[in-house]
């Protein structure tokens, strides 16, 4: 079955669920109010794996985004849907996650006329860059390890280099740092996203 077939938890601006759609019917216009995650992951030095998105995909493709993102099923909580998207788009996991935060946003692609209306949870992991991954080709186009302030400034500068959610998702990272007290780049930037 193609992914646009999977099933994915309609949720209330609160993070309630309220039933459920598939992928390819919640991302129609205008769009359905969805559960999603987004996964960075960082290195013991700060930088943060970005990847690139496959010319294939339905949404956003060629536009870099973060580690690894998708919608957990119905019931799934996103730290089990994130793992299992990181095996089959990076050959990599499990990785120990941590939620840092939610936040919603609505985008509509250009290019091919799909809708992103999601509840996003934010989840960070710790990962070493020497760690061996296997890229889906069909998934990942590139990848690479940036500077999360670098990538914010980039970010403000040509944003539709990246995919929508990109700039609240690198924000929930910068503050969560802050307020942890370890350095993750300056989040003076505020980078776009919606």
């Amino acid at each position: 079955m193609s992914r646009e077939g999977h099933l994915v938890e309609l949720v209330d601006d609160a993070g309630r669920p309220v039933g459920e759609t598939t992928v390819a019917a919640a991302h129609r216009s205008p769009g359905q109010l969805h559960r999603a995650f987004s996964v960075l992951l960082v290195a013991p030095d700060g930088r943060v794996l970005i990847q690139r998105r496959a010319a294939i995909k339905t949404r956003f493709p060629l536009r870099w985004a973060n580690s690894c993102c998708g919608h957990p099923q119905p019931g799934q909580t996103p730290i089990a849907a994130a793992n299992r998207r990181m095996s089959e788009e990076l050959g990599a996991g499990p990785v120990p996650l941590t939620e840092i935060g939610t936040y919603m946003y609505r985008a509509e692609d250009p290019a091919t006329g799909r809708v992103e209306v999601e509840y996003d949870h934010v989840l960070r992991g710790e990962f070493r860059p020497d760690t061996p991954l296997r890229p889906d080709p069909a998934e990942i186009a590139e990848l690479r390890w940036v500077d999360p302030a670098a990538l914010a400034a980039e970010l403000a500068r040509d944003p539709d280099a990246y995919a929508p959610w990109l700039g609240g998702v690198l924000d929930r990272l910068l503050r969560s740092s802050e307020s942890a007290g370890t350095p993750a780049g300056d989040s003076s930037e505020r980078p776009g996203g919606r």
